[in-house]
């Protein structure tokens, strides 16, 4: 219970905290690196945050083009940020959203349920467009070895961000962190394509 308590009064604060980050653009962050790369991601059945199963494959499939990360709900660090570019990318794309299939996948499956995973969405004041998934330790490791983001230590995982095109097999890898305003700017380059 005390765990809970401490969850609910720290992810707003951190995801406050992240949010104004990502808004004001970052300019003192570390410049990250755009790659294109080619990943086969698994076909596997994952949870989203309703509680709902879900095939990976599907999702990646849909006629849309996809942002995806991966993150964990405590962690203090990288993830708000992350979670929060994802957010105000959302809100500023507005009804355009619904065009974009936005997923994050936890890597902590065994902490980060459909109900954790629901709330933490709450915190960040995000759409019902931002689809958070969870699954099975196996699954989730597949997932993140297809996209080679896979560390054996969450604590240790690297700030990454993918964008797809809708109808291709090529991502957008973008490795470190990067700014709201910057994340926009990659994916509305990427719907020109």
């Amino acid at each position: 219970m005390v765990r809970g308590s401490r969850f609910r009064l720290v992810v707003p604060s951190l995801a406050a905290l992240a949010l104004a980050w990502a808004a004001a653009g970052a300019e003192d962050a570390t410049k990250y690196r755009r790659t294109v790369v080619r990943y086969e991601p698994p076909d596997v059945t994952l949870v989203n945050q309703d509680g709902a199963r879900v095939s990976l494959a599907k999702l990646l499939s849909a006629d849309k083009p996809v942002l995806l990360n991966f993150f964990f709900t405590t962690c203090t660090t990288i993830c708000p940020v992350l979670s929060a570019s994802f957010s105000n990318v959302l809100k500023t794309l507005g009804e355009e959203a619904h065009d974009v299939r936005t997923i994050s996948i936890a890597i902590d499956p065994d902490h980060d349920t459909p109900e954790v995973l629901r709330d933490y969405r709450k915190q960040f004041g995000a759409s019902q467009d931002w689809e958070l998934l969870t699954g099975s330790k196996d699954d989730v490791e597949r997932v993140r070895r297809a996209f080679d983001a896979y560390s054996p230590d969450k604590m240790a995982h690297r700030p990454l961000n993918f964008l797809r095109p809708a109808h291709s097999a090529s991502w957008v890898r973008i490795d470190g962190l990067i700014s709201a305003a910057d994340l926009m700017a990659e994916y509305r380059e990427l719907r020109r394509h």
